[in-house]
């Protein structure tokens, strides 16, 4: 007999406006504004870094220089339950990028930086980017001399956008889950006596940018997670609402 171990549900919010505004907003009727003033007292936590800004990049706004891209990062927010299971709110229509450069003007990168034209250096339109018609949040960090190479420098990149995303992730919780522009059910389910199917997939794990972040506090988050280095490079089991639910951070 089937039996149903979790459901997850996924409750998205379609943005179509982001600016500048006089705080970090983000409502359920699809308006987002942004402000760097917050900026300076996120900055203040991680010694390691030198300057952060986010800038608003508009659809037809691509044509234009980026640092090298870190991460491509899903605004998410769990609002009842753990990873993999309960509810959680999404934004769709925009989604943060988190670049980086240090102060010498060397990207941060550990193989090969992505620095260069946005339309160029970005496939839009595919699993895991931004579609043609969406937003981009740039995060652009500064670190200090020689940090975008190091572990600790590239960490708190990645932390520093991540606190910056948790402004809006709080707003989301609030949000009435009746406005949704999209709604998705998933269940984990075990069926006694069928074939038994594991998805393998391979992790960076490496150093540096290199890393994997996983069983974070929140959907695509930084906060809480646990390296895969810091767990030897073991294998880790995760369910498949789990993965959907954005469990896994990659940190390259």
């Amino acid at each position: 007999m089937e039996k149903d171990l979790r459901r997850l549900v996924i409750k998205a919010f379609h943005v179509t406006e982001v600016l500048e505004g006089e705080e970090n907003r983000v409502t359920a009727d699809g308006k987002l504004s942004i402000n760097r003033e917050v900026l300076k007292n996120i900055l203040k936590n991680y010694p390691l870094l030198e300057k952060l800004d986010v800038q608003i990049i508009p659809p037809d706004g691509r044509d234009r220089y980026t640092n090298t891209i870190m991460d491509v990062i899903p605004v998410s927010t769990k609002v009842l339950g753990k990873l993999g299971e309960g509810i959680t709110h999404t934004l769709t229509g925009v989604y943060f990028f988190l670049t980086g450069v240090d102060v010498n003007g060397k990207q941060a990168h550990e193989f090969g930086s992505s620095e260069g034209n946005l339309k160029d250096q970005v496939c839009f339109g595919r699993a895991g980017t931004p579609g043609e018609e969406d937003f981009i949040l740039s995060f652009d960090v500064v670190l200090k001399a020689g940090m975008g190479q190091e572990r600790e420098g590239v960490l708190a990149a990645h932390r520093a956008c991540d606190e910056y995303i948790q402004i809006f992730r709080e707003q989301m919780k609030k949000f009435r889950g009746d406005k949704c522009t999209e709604r998705h059910e998933y269940h984990d389910i075990v069926r006694p006596g069928k074939k038994r199917v594991v998805i393998i997939k391979q992790v960076a794990g490496q150093g540096a940018m290199y890393d994997t972040s996983l069983f974070a506090k929140e959907p695509s988050g930084t906060a809480g997670g646990h390296s895969i280095i810091d767990m030897g490079n073991m294998p880790i089991l995760v369910t498949p609402n789990e993965y959907r639910d954005g469990i896994i951070r990659s940190m390259q």
